[in-house]
């Protein structure tokens, strides 16, 4: 259960409790809400999109429900019409990840290509190598899964957004878990990058603040070759669960992990939204048990038929969503921000996108919104990733973190997350 401290309290959603947070707000450099002035350049008329997701690399199982989502909103955007009466261009790039530097080839790419929009990357790590680039040249970058809480307050020039939450959500969520299940005595191995040692700190303050400890929180580098000799030396605090805050390199860590003794049944795993997959190779009940956080709200009825569209967008079934909607959400925003700025300039467009998502007349779909952003009426759009209500750091003030179990086959249910916790960050 989430426990009330000074700024925290407890409340009923989703059969849960949710969370209360206080994060940063923006500094005088970052984004805020205003009406789109005048005084920028025109655009040329077409709303140009590129992604920089990971078609390469060790976040590579989240470019297929990222890409997919993205497709499947240019698709329905271009069937309604499209923006300011034109269809969507769309670009995509590879992200990759820190080595090989694929990403600042790509960015150059997509703004030799003119694109008014970059949507990625998908790691926290990769998108803070390129941010400066991006929003140096004018340019919007919004990344539908950085959850690093170094982007809520950084120099941005107002061109930086997110629909994923803060892993200060996250961390809370994953480490109140932790002592929920009872466990007191808690390992943590994070990667030492932005996304890895943010989300570890939020875990470590949420286990010690509810009365458990940690036993060793392991950083270790991205590249790193060993990973026996840091399961040894995690073996040795002898741990009552493991939390695991890594990427693909995680498929190398669990066996080291097994050889020393650590078995998912002798210190059970946690996995988080960097490494819960459906795509381990492992043998049969290998992580039965294990649970795993990732950000993302339950699906209402109205919203089931969205899965079978992203599978449909992917050209087969999906092993699993992560990020999808996320990466719809930020298509759908995007181009409702051009029709209310009536330009595709990317300073006019994000002059106006927080306010795209709150505070004003609730719609939940492009179609039923983009009438009223051509009108000048004041929407917010609700999406399929959660209600958003960007805040003026330009990420979602409100999230959902949902909590997932494996089954014997080493796969996690989509339908049936263990439970759904909502959170604000305000």
């Amino acid at each position: 259960m989430i426990r009330p401290t000074p700024v925290w309290r407890a409340l009923a959603v989703l059969g849960a409790a949710a969370l209360v947070l206080t994060a940063c707000g923006g500094d005088d450099e970052g984004t805020s809400a205003s009406s789109p002035s005048a005084t920028f350049p025109a655009g040329d008329g077409t709303l140009t999109l590129g992604t920089l997701l990971p078609q390469t690399g060790d976040l590579a199982f989240l470019n297929p429900p990222m890409i997919a989502g993205v497709k499947l909103a240019v698709s329905e955007i271009n069937a309604a019409g499209g923006v300011l009466d034109k269809q969507i261009t769309q670009i995509d790039t590879d992200s990759g990840d820190d080595s090989p530097d694929l990403a600042n080839p790509s960015v150059d790419e997509l703004l030799q290509k003119n694109a008014d929009a970059i949507i990625g990357a998908a790691a926290s790590g990769v998108s803070l190598n390129v941010i400066d680039k991006i929003t140096g040249a004018k340019r919007i970058q919004l990344s539908p899964s950085n959850t690093s809480p170094a982007f809520t307050t950084y120099k941005d020039n107002g061109l930086y957004f997110r629909t994923a939450p803060s892993d200060a959500l996250q961390g809370r969520v994953l480490g109140d878990l932790m002592i929920e299940d009872g466990r007191q005595n808690v390992a943590i191995i994070a990667r030492q990058d932005a996304y890895g040692t943010g989300l570890a700190d939020a875990t470590e303050a949420a286990i010690t603040s509810g009365g458990g400890s940690v036993a060793i929180k392991k950083i270790y580098a991205p590249d790193a070759a060993d990973f026996a000799s840091i399961a040894a030396e995690v073996k040795g605090t002898n741990p009552d669960a493991i939390a695991l805050i890594t990427f693909e390199e995680g498929t190398q860590l669990i066996p080291e992990l097994i050889e020393a003794g650590l078995t998912n049944k002798k210190a059970p795993y946690y996995f988080v939204d960097g490494n819960l997959s459906n795509t381990y190779d492992f043998p049969k009940g290998t992580l039965e048990g294990a649970k795993g956080t990732r950000p993302g709200a339950k699906l209402t009825a109205e919203q089931e038929s969205f899965r079978p569209k992203l599978d449909e967008a992917n050209g087969g079934k999906l092993d699993d969503y992560s990020y999808g909607a996320e990466s719809y959400d930020a298509v759908v925003i995007i181009a409702l921000a051009a029709e209310m700025a009536k330009s595709d300039n990317p300073q006019a467009i994000a002059a106006v996108l927080n306010d795209i998502t709150r505070g004003g007349t609730k719609c939940t779909s492009y179609a039923q919104c983009v009438d009223l952003a051509k009108a000048g009426t004041d929407l917010d759009y609700d999406g399929i990733s959660g209600p958003l209500e960007f805040s003026d750091s330009g990420e979602p003030s409100k999230a959902t973190i949902g909590i997932f179990q494996y089954d014997a086959n080493n796969r996690y249910d989509e339908a049936n997350a263990v439970k759904y916790v909502e959170g604000s960050l305000e």
